[in-house]
């Protein structure tokens, strides 16, 4: 929508920045920055040092899951950020929106009604099938947190060859992935309803 503007060269230039980043050196400099300097996060672990385990909290846990899933999050979203960005500029230069401009259609209807909509499915798309990318990028992210998830329970059963957890372990992750890929079935038929009637509205 702002194509060329300052606000979309701020963006793309994170995006860019954030895209050739690894994952482990921005943990780094998030723990640094939060939890060395600022400490406003711990520096580790999942739960608070010294505490047993009937004393945690609900609130510890999320407490110390909050920079490592910053640190995943902020990695994930400029791929999907990139590509909407395409998305939509080619939307913008197609004729329907072109005809739409005509009409007097601008700014916040334009998006909504011409863009947004049109965009959303792909958009959509790529949010939940980068849900089995987490798993391959927590692995270096747990352990600069020393965060026992998922991927560090991967690694130590590869390594002690530990059958049956590591096929725990990939049912767990193949549940995760295919509720990510239900959930964004259920919302095509939401956005679209030519989806949810399997044909053209009349």
């Amino acid at each position: 929508m702002n194509r060329g503007k300052l606000i979309d060269k701020a963006i793309q230039g994170y995006c860019l920045v954030i895209s050739s980043t690894p994952a482990f050196w921005l943990a780094l400099l998030l723990l640094l920055v939060f939890g060395v300097w600022l400490r406003l996060f711990p520096i580790g672990l999942s739960v608070p040092i010294g505490v047993e385990a009937s004393g945690v909290t609900l609130a510890d846990r999320i407490y110390h899951a909050i920079l490592p899933a910053l640190t995943l999050s902020i990695t994930g979203v400029s791929n999907i950020a990139l590509h909407t960005r395409e998305k939509m500029a080619d939307i913008m230069e197609s004729d329907y929106v072109l005809f739409a401009r005509m009409r007097g259609e601008k700014g916040w209807r334009l998006f909504k009604y011409y863009g947004f909509r049109n965009v959303l499915l792909p958009a959509i798309t790529l949010q939940f099938a980068s849900i089995s990318e987490i798993f391959g990028g927590s692995v270096l992210v747990e352990q600069v947190f020393s965060y026992p998830g998922l991927g560090q329970a991967a690694v130590a059963a590869g390594l002690g060859s530990d059958m049956p957890l590591l096929m725990a372990i990939t049912i767990v992750s193949a549940l995760f992935v295919f509720g990510g890929n239900l959930a964004a079935n259920i919302l095509y038929g939401l956005i679209d309803p030519r989806i949810r009637r399997g044909g053209k509205v009349k």
